[in-house]
C-alpha cells in the first residue's frame, strides 16, 4: 500500500530520509545562498509568462544549479557535483525500492482530478534506473509544452555539438580593402557575449571589451589606426522577430547580440530589449575601439556589412563558456535567448538553416536518432514562446531519462541546470520550507496563459530516484494550477508508493 503520509502533504511534519538528504545535499547547501525571496506577483502583463518572470529570477540569487556566474566581489559557491545530483543512479537506485503502479496511481489519481488542473491533462512518471513508467495519463497527448521544451532544446544541442563547445565571436579585416581598411565584427551566435564591465557572468562570459582590446592591439601592430567597421550576421538566417512580436520575455534572434540584447543591468527574466541587437553591440565595440586608439568610421545607425569574405583575415575572437554551463543557465532561469541560439547551433551542425524552421528540423531530426518518442511532436521554436509547440508528457519523461543516464555524461547538465525546488532559479519561491519537495525537487517550469507544466527528477522516500513530467493546457487560474503541480510532485517525493 502507498504509505499514509503520501496523502497528508498539508500537514507534512516528518523528515526527509537518508537517501533523499544525500541526493538532495547540494540543493540543500544553497540555502544561505538562494535566500528567501517574497513572491511578487508573478504573472505579466501580455501572460506571456509567469514562472519565467517571477521576482526571485529578477532579483537573481546567487548560487545554485547555474553556477557560471556568482555575485560581484565573493567567491564562487560551490557547485552541486554530478555524483550528489544523480545520487539515486548509483547504489542506491538498485538497492532501493522502485514504487508500483497501483500505489503511485493511489496518491496521483485523485490529484489529477484537481479542477485547477483545466480540461487537458497528462501525466508520467518514468524509474530512473530501469527507464520503466511506473505511472501513466494520457502520456502521449501532444500538448503546448511552453518552457519545458526547454528540456529538448538542451539534449538536441548538448548532442548535437557536444557539452564542450564554445561560440566564438571574432573580428577579421578583409585584405583587398582600398582607404581604410575593412574590419567586420562577425557573430558567431552567443547571447551572453556581454559589454560589461561586471556584474554577475563578467568573469565567464565572452567580453566585448576584450574581444576590442585584442582587435585593437592587432591592428596597432599592422601599423593601423583607422577603419571602417561593419558587422555580419549571416550565420542566422529567416525572421528575427519570434511569432509572440516585441516582447520583454526575449530580444530578435540575431547571430550577434551582447548581454541579450537587454537595455537595463538584469541578466535573467523579463527587461527592455534593443530591437536592434546587431546593431547595439557594434556601436558598443566601436566605442571600445576608440577607447583603445582606433578611428572607427561607423556610423551612428550601425549597418550589417556583405558577409565577411573567405580571404578575410583573423584578428581576434573571444569564445563563451562551455555550452553545458549555457544549458544550465537557460535551464535554471529559463533563459529564452539563450534557448533560441541552442536550437540554433544543434542547426548549425545539422547543416540546415539556423532560423526557427531550421532549428525546430533540427532538434526533432537529433532526437529521433536517439529513438525518443516524438507522435505528436512540433518544434515550432527552442524556447517554448510560441503555442504552436507541441511536446508529449511522455517525451519530456524520456529526455530527462535519457539525460540521468551514467552512460550520457555528456547530457548531465540537462539535470544539474534543473531550479531547485524552494532553492533556485525559477522554482525558488514556489515550495515553502516544509515542503517534503523542497530541495528535493529539481525540475523545468512552463507557463504561458492557460498553459502550466513541470518535469523533473525526484527521489522519493525509499531513495528511489523518479523522473516526472506533468502538463496541463487550459487552466484558469495560474497560481492555483501552479500549486497542484508541486504538490504532485511533493507527493512523489514523499512517496514510497509499494
Amino acid at each position: 500500500m502507498a504509505k499514509p503520509s503520501a496523502t497528508k502533504l498539508s500537514g507534512f511534519s516528518g523528515k526527509l530520509t537518508t537517501w533523499q538528504l544525500t541526493a538532495g545535499s547540494a540543493a540543500f547547501g544553497l540555502v544561505i545562498a538562494a535566500g528567501a525571496v517574497a513572491a511578487a506577483g508573478p504573472w505579466d502583463s501580455s501572460g506571456q509568462r509567469t514562472a519565467e518572470r517571477d521576482r526571485a529570477a529578477s532579483q537573481e540569487a546567487w548560487g545554485g544549479a547555474d553556477h557560471a556566474g556568482r555575485a560581484p566581489g565573493s567567491e564562487p559557491d560551490a557547485a552541486p557535483s554530478a555524483p550528489s545530483v544523480l545520487a539515486g543512479l548509483g547504489a542506491p537506485a538498485g538497492v532501493a525500492p522502485a514504487p508500483t503502479d497501483s500505489a503511485l496511481a493511489e496518491v496521483l489519481d485523485p490529484l489529477m482530478r484537481d479542477p485547477a488542473l483545466g480540461p487537458k491533462r497528462s501525466a508520467v512518471v518514468l524509474d530512473a534506473a530501469s527507464g520503466k513508467p511506473v505511472y501513466g495519463k494520457s502520456a502521449g497527448d501532444g500538448l503546448t509544452p511552453a518552457s519545458t521544451i526547454k528540456i529538448a532544446t538542451a539534449v538536441a544541442a548538448l548532442s548535437a555539438v557536444g557539452p564542450d563547445h564554445r561560440i566564438a565571436t571574432k573580428t577579421v579585416i578583409e585584405s583587398d580593402a582600398s582607404g581604410a581598411p575593412d574590419v567586420v565584427l562577425v557573430g558567431g551566435g552567443d547571447p551572453t557575449l556581454t559589454a560589461r564591465k561586471d556584474g554577475r557572468y563578467t568573469d565567464t562570459a565572452a567580453s566585448l571589451r576584450t574581444l576590442a582590446e585584442d582587435t585593437a592591439r592587432a591592428l596597432k601592430s599592422r601599423g593601423i589606426d583607422k577603419i571602417k567597421l561593419s558587422y555580419d550576421t549571416s550565420l542566422y538566417s529567416g525572421p528575427v522577430q519570434h511569432p509572440i512580436g516585441p516582447n520583454e520575455n526575449i530580444t530578435p534572434v540575431s547571430a550577434l547580440m551582447a548581454d541579450e540584447g537587454r537595455l537595463d543591468d538584469s541578466t535573467s527574466g523579463p527587461a527592455p530589449r534593443t530591437a536592434d541587437p546587431a546593431g547595439e553591440a557594434t556601436r558598443k565595440f566601436a566605442q571600445f575601439l576608440r577607447d583603445k586608439g582606433i578611428d572607427t568610421s561607423t556610423p551612428p545607425e550601425a549597418t550589417p556589412g556583405p558577409k565577411a569574405s573567405d580571404r578575410a583575415e583573423s584578428l581576434a575572437k573571444v569564445e563563451s563558456p562551455p555550452l553545458s554551463a549555457l544549458v544550465e543557465r537557460m535551464l535554471t532561469h529559463s533563459d529564452n535567448d539563450i534557448a533560441e541560439a541552442l536550437a540554433r547551433q544543434a542547426a548549425i551542425a545539422a547543416k540546415e538553416p539556423a532560423s526557427f524552421d531550421g532549428a525546430g528540423k533540427a532538434v526533432r531530426d537529433t532526437l529521433s536518432e536517439q529513438k525518443l518518442p516524438l507522435s505528436g511532436t512540433k518544434f515550432a521554436d527552442g524556447s517554448g514562446l510560441d503555442r504552436a509547440d507541441r511536446v508529449s508528457a511522455e517525451l519530456l519523461a524520456a529526455l530527462l531519462d535519457h539525460a540521468a543516464d551514467p552512460g550520457r555524461p555528456e547530457l548531465r547538465s540537462v539535470v544539474t541546470g534543473l531550479p531547485v525546488a524552494g532553492f533556485t532559479g525559477t522554482l525558488v519561491d514556489r515550495y515553502p520550507k516544509d515542503s517534503p519537495g523542497t530541495g528535493v525537487v529539481r525540475a523545468k517550469t512552463g507557463t504561458l496563459t492557460g498553459v502550466n507544466s513541470l518535469a523533473g527528477t525526484v527521489v522519493d522516500a525509499d531513495g528511489r530516484l523518479l523522473v516526472f513530467a506533468f502538463m496541463t493546457t487550459g487552466t484558469t487560474d495560474p497560481q492555483s494550477a501552479q500549486k497542484a503541480l508541486d504538490h504532485m510532485a511533493s507527493t512523489v517525493a514523499n512517496c514510497g508508493c509499494r
